[in-house]
């Protein structure tokens, strides 16, 4: 149930005392364009978000640039710029991407700013004061060409463990083994080709270890990670935490560490510091924002992190020890998403699977595949598959004829029949009370992100809308003289029952959502005001709300995405 105060009761994600809630997705690569890929996770931290501020809930939601990096710095090279050219170039585009799928950020920032390093700067000190950074000389994989360390992805070459070629420097994709770049057999160089040295440096460290029993007890908390990501991140303590490298050497874009040359803090390091800093310049916006307040031991504040699965490690293990190290706050919970397939393969550039954001947007709604994705998504780290076929069928068969369907049907014979205005009273209040009732259940569902059976709950009541106008037929009733009050009534429920059900989908399809707003004539639908029917109440004309998709749109963008040169590396 939904009380007064906005509260769900029963087992929910959210800790019910919390009355602030902070939301962030990953930090998008300055490397590349955005992807359907990286649309998953934004859609499904979005629809969330737009949830729980439709219960009228304070919830603040934060992303922006991954700025620094090797790949960075080597991009901007190529292209002849400044790193910071390119990551503004890029933010751009990103956030022109995120903007038309509707993505509704309380602030984008980017991890290339004062505040952040300024953050990282603190944090590292805290983290020196109590003795968790130590300095060892470590061999790396050094380019003598190219005249530089390598990361991790820039060695490729034969698995150690399992021969498979072609492999990363960090861990193999065929047999999930991981090792460093040295360990690769014929490693090669992915920037000359050249075959890497070992060369030694002097490497800064993160004391994992220090906190192995403070990060034992997070992550088998309740709430805090599903219980097959709690499992799976279990792993990691068999063998014993091992320290996190927390520097790279020069060349390198990024911040420099306090009192060395030549040593930069490693990206993963101030990426999920971005948080804060993408909050702290907020902040100076919003005078009703406190920094403190949100990022320290605040039980009335709850902090939560949309990531995919492959980055779980970063956001669930070294994060939350840094946190607690640094003495800010650690996560309320890190909600997890699988991957993104398309047509039950790997997205592809050659297989014209490998969408862009831009892509799709030149041919296709964004608010079709919000749909999609939230008839797919659950609360489970599982992958999705986005199967066009399937996402044409889904569309047109739920929306357009299902759903705006409802609306159509019933607008037509208001407008013209009876001058814009519904009935003086309520047709099958028991069924109108049916349909408030599961708000309830719906509202559960989203708030665990159970996303997929929420849709399916709303997509039921809408096949009973449109049952009982089946049964009524209006545009019979209309005929007869003695049945035009009837027949007012029932297309009267159908556009109060239509209200009903767009509340439900209002955080999956906003600008639709606006678009019924303004042909009802009535103000923003809350999930409160879902109970407060329309009646002896003036509509608008109706104008077509979504069209349906046509086969020659997903061969379009197919032919897009086969045909697309791609000026950046996307990693």
């Amino acid at each position: 149930m939904i009380h007064e105060d906005g509260e769900l009761s029963g087992n929910t994600a959210e800790d019910s005392s919390a009355k602030s809630i902070l939301v962030t997705t990953a930090l998008p690569y300055a490397n590349g364009s955005i992807h359907l890929g990286h649309l998953l996770e934004h859609i499904q931290a979005d629809i969330w978000v737009r949830f729980q501020k439709m219960l009228g809930r304070n919830c603040i939601f934060l992303s922006g640039e991954d700025a620094h990096g090797t790949p960075v710095m080597l991009a901007a090279k190529q292209r002849g710029i400044e790193p910071e050219e390119l990551v503004k170039l890029i933010a751009s585009e990103h956030k022109a991407d995120l903007d038309a799928f509707h993505i509704s950020f309380d602030n984008y920032y980017t991890t290339h700013s004062p505040e952040n390093k300024a953050l990282v700067e603190l944090i590292y000190a805290r983290m020196q004061a109590k003795g968790d950074i130590r300095t060892q000389v470590i061999n790396q994989a050094y380019d003598p060409e190219a005249k530089m360390f390598l990361p991790d992805r820039y060695v490729k070459g034969n698995c150690p463990c399992c021969k498979t070629p072609d492999q990363y420097g960090d861990n193999c994709e065929a047999c999930g083994s991981t090792y460093t770049p040295l360990d690769l057999i014929d490693p090669k160089s992915t920037l000359s080709g050249a075959t890497p040295i070992a060369k030694e440096s002097e490497h800064y460290f993160f004391q994992l270890s220090n906190y192995a029993d403070f990060l034992r007890t997070w992550i088998t908390s309740e709430h805090h990670l599903a219980e097959e990501v709690s499992n799976k991140l279990l792993e990691w303590f068999k063998e014993g935490l091992h320290d996190l490298d927390i520097s790279r050497d020069t060349p390198y874009f990024g911040f420099k560490i306090p009192g060395t040359e030549d040593k930069y803090f490693y990206v993963w390091i101030d990426a999920p510091i971005g948080y804060m800093a993408c909050f702290k310049n907020l902040c100076k916006r919003r005078p009703d924002l406190n920094f403190d307040e949100y990022w320290t031991n605040n039980e009335k504040v709850a902090l939560y992190h949309f990531v995919g699965k492959d980055i779980i490690n970063f956001h669930a293990i070294f994060w939350p020890a840094i946190l607690k190290s640094a003495d800010f706050r650690t996560p309320s919970g890190v909600f997890v998403h699988g991957y993104l397939t398309v047509n039950g393969q790997k997205m592809s550039k050659s297989r014209g699977t490998f969408i862009t954001a831009q892509d799709y947007r030149q041919h296709l709604d964004p608010e079709y595949l919000r749909y999609y994705f939230a008839a797919k998504l659950n609360k489970k780290a599982e992958d999705i598959d986005l199967n066009l076929e399937d996402f044409t069928q889904r569309i047109n068969a739920d929306l357009v004829g299902k759903l705006v369907n409802i609306a159509s049907r019933c607008a037509s014979f208001i407008s013209k029949r009876f001058d814009y205005k519904l009935s003086p009273s309520c047709h099958a209040p028991k069924l109108v009370a049916h349909f408030i009732e599961k708000g309830d259940e719906i509202a559960q569902a989203y708030e665990n992100r159970e996303f997929s059976r929420a849709i399916r709950t709303i997509m039921d009541l809408a096949d009973q809308a449109n049952q009982i106008i089946d049964a009524e037929k209006p545009w019979a009733l209309v005929k007869i003289p003695e049945q035009i009050e009837r027949a007012h009534a029932v297309c009267s429920l159908g556009l109060n029952l239509f209200r009903i059900l767009m509340t439900y989908l209002k955080p999956v399809l906003p600008v639709t959502a606006e678009k019924v707003e303004t042909f009802l004539n009535i103000v923003p639908m809350t999930w409160e005001n879902r109970q407060e029917l329309l009646c002896d109440h003036t509509i608008r004309s109706f104008t077509p709300l979504l069209q349906r998709i046509q086969e020659e749109a997903i061969r379009a963008i197919q032919n897009d995405a086969l045909t697309a040169t791609q000026n950046l590396k996307i990693e």
